[in-house]
């Protein structure tokens, strides 16, 4: 039996949003650690009324409902209570839906934009232990991609929860380029005290949710370019609640020598122009099986280094450090523009898939499949008829390479289970169980002129996309996330976000979706198109199927956490979850504030 990993103790994220006329949807999570026999009374409190229970017998088929009798014109606050062994437990937090609400299917949250930027990236963890997740929010101004010169706006960051109250604002200042490749942040509660921490790479001038400086504010690395080839470089840990710097040291890896993390690429540019020098990535990842590390890494075209850090009991301390050194090791080359995290093993303790490598637990490197670097990449239980996990990722063509431009592999060991378009350069693409009449993931990508099985059989034709995923409406399997809009495969268009954008130019991700509130089904966020606020979309069709949050099944949780790293990949969670899936496998977790209790 694996040791319990310390997660968030969140509560029941009851969601209720007015549909039309009288008629108003109610979601609320199943917990990773509720007793199979749990059901729920759910009550509407209406105006000065006495609460009223609406529902006849106890709720045990799913986790959402319509009401279909909610007066207009007055104030309803809904809760639910659990009901175990007959007995009824404590109300969960309430949800008020004000009188006369909009039929909208959104929360809305503004936002303090500074002039000139825009809403990008979330990340989401409980920043003040009321259960409940809160918003890290990267605002991004003028930004320039490796390979560019020129000099971009700073880097910053806003905290806010659901309801609109502005938390704090970080700002990394000018010696931290903006970009998608610069700024990778982690959300998550790191030393399992019941709030979450920010983290991310930062340097001279930083200023932290409190307004205190890190480092030398008077000190400019930027060179002729805009580029920030020299000066320190720091890794820190803020405080989730304030935003203030509670820990920060020297970034691992440094630059060391410029030229050393790559050569000449498909744009012919040699990395002694800092194109492949400033190249980061980062994961949560829980190494000991127990307690969750920070990952932050630097390098994939060439050289690649990871360094995990344990932030416990108000120390940042160094765990290992993994390096391929130079292009004489088999794992340099082989990195993605993202990565996963994922008990590949099935030791309790989680790997990273570093795209065509997997780095143990303990630092080392598991395995590489020779496959080069890649776009994307989507790792969980892609056939359940095959035992653990696969991975599927695209690769590109570079300078004198060969090799297959999408293919699927074992995540325990590295073996190739099926290649595809040899010799290809492909940018995306996807795997999901998208077709509700297929068990078992499909995959497609960029100019793969079809839908192919797990065997990498051709079932079906290409979807209209190759960009992200969603389970929205009632069944099991998933949908596709485009732009603002969602669709089912062979199916069309189940809705579009009207009044919203996406973000990262053709890429046209979501600033975040995950499962934040209500039952197992994902949540969208967008930014309004006046940049003015963000928009938490969320399913209100009636779903029979009942299973406990995707936010407590490792895996899909630490996607969350990586899911705005590099460039935006879906989650996944560690078991198959489509059409024909099994009953989830209860999650081996304990949550933070029991551990708390304990520990008194």
């Amino acid at each position: 039996m694996y040791a319990q990993r310390q997660m968030e103790n969140l509560g029941r994220g009851l969601v209720a949003v007015r549909q039309a006329a009288d008629s108003v949807y109610i979601g609320w999570r199943l917990l990773g650690t509720d007793p199979e026999n749990i059901t729920f009374n759910l009550y509407r409190q209406t105006g000065d009324q006495e609460a009223m229970k609406l529902n006849q017998t106890p709720l045990a088929e799913s986790t959402n409902y319509i009401d279909s009798a909610a007066p207009v014109t007055e104030t309803n606050e809904y809760y639910v209570k659990p009901i175990l062994d007959g007995i009824e437990q404590a109300a969960s937090t309430s949800f008020q839906l004000a009188a006369h609400a909009a039929a909208q299917q959104y929360l809305e949250i503004p936002l303090r934009t500074p002039k000139g930027y825009t809403p990008n990236d979330i990340g989401v963890g409980d920043l003040d232990g009321d259960g409940e997740y809160d918003i890290v929010l990267h605002q991004t101004g003028q930004s320039r991609d490796n390979s560019s010169n020129g000099v971009t706006d700073q880097p910053v960051f806003q905290a806010y929860k659901t309801d609109g109250t502005f938390l704090w604002e970080i700002n990394l200042g000018k010696n931290i380029r903006e970009g998608a490749h610069y700024t990778q942040f982690m959300v998550y509660d790191l030393d399992g005290d019941g709030t979450a921490e920010f983290a991310c790479k930062t340097a001279d001038g930083t200023v932290d949710g409190t307004g205190k400086v890190i480092g030398d504010a008077s000190k400019d690395w930027r060179n002729q370019h805009g580029k920030i080839l020299s000066g320190p470089e720091f890794f820190t840990i803020f405080n989730g609640r304030t935003g203030a710097a509670l820990a920060s040291t020297d970034y691992i890896p440094g630059r060391g020598d410029i030229g050393g993390w790559g050569g000449a690429g498909g744009n012919g540019e040699n990395d002694s122009s800092g194109n492949r020098v400033d190249r980061f990535l980062a994961c949560i990842a829980y190494l000991d099986g127990v307690h969750p590390s920070i990952i932050m890494c630097r390098g994939y075209y060439g050289r690649s280094v990871l360094a995990a850090w344990d932030w416990r009991e108000g120390k940042l301390t160094s765990r290992w450090v993994f390096d391929s050194i130079d292009g004489n090791n088999p794992y340099s080359g082989m990195g993605n523009h993202g990565l996963s995290v994922a008990d590949v093993d099935h030791d309790g303790k989680d790997e990273i898939v570093y795209g065509a490598m997997c780095i143990d637990d303990d630092g080392k490197g598991l395995y590489t499949t020779g496959l080069r670097h890649g776009d994307a990449l989507h790792v969980s239980d892609l056939d359940p008829e095959r035992p653990g996990l696969e991975v599927f990722g695209v690769h590109e063509i570079e300078e004198n390479t060969k090799g297959p431009g999408v293919a699927v592999f074992d995540a325990a060991t590295g073996e190739i289970l099926w290649r595809g378009a040899e010799d290809g350069d492909v940018g995306r693409g996807v795997a999901a169980n998208i077709d509700a009449t297929r068990i078992g993931a499909q995959m497609w990508w960029s100019g793969s002129n079809g839908l192919f099985d797990q065997s990498g059989n051709r079932v079906g034709d290409q979807p209209g996309s190759v960009n992200f995923l969603i389970w929205w409406d009632a069944d099991l399997s998933r949908e596709l996330l485009n732009d603002i809009h969602i669709d089912k495969y062979k199916k069309g268009r189940l809705f579009t976000a009207e009044g919203c954008l996406s973000n990262n130019g053709t890429k046209s991700t979501p600033a975040l979706s995950a499962d934040l509130f209500g039952d197992w089904r994902e949540e969208v966020i967008f930014r309004a198109s006046d940049n003015q606020s963000l928009r938490i979309y969320t399913s209100t069709i009636p779903a029979k199927y009942r299973t406990y949050t995707l936010m407590h099944d490792p895996q899909y949780r630490l996607s969350i956490a990586w899911q705005n790293v590099g460039y935006n990949q879906p989650p996944h969670p560690g078991f198959y979850f489509g059409n024909g899936m099994k009953t989830p496998p209860k999650p081996a977790i304990t949550l933070v504030q029991a551990v708390k209790q304990a520990n008194k």
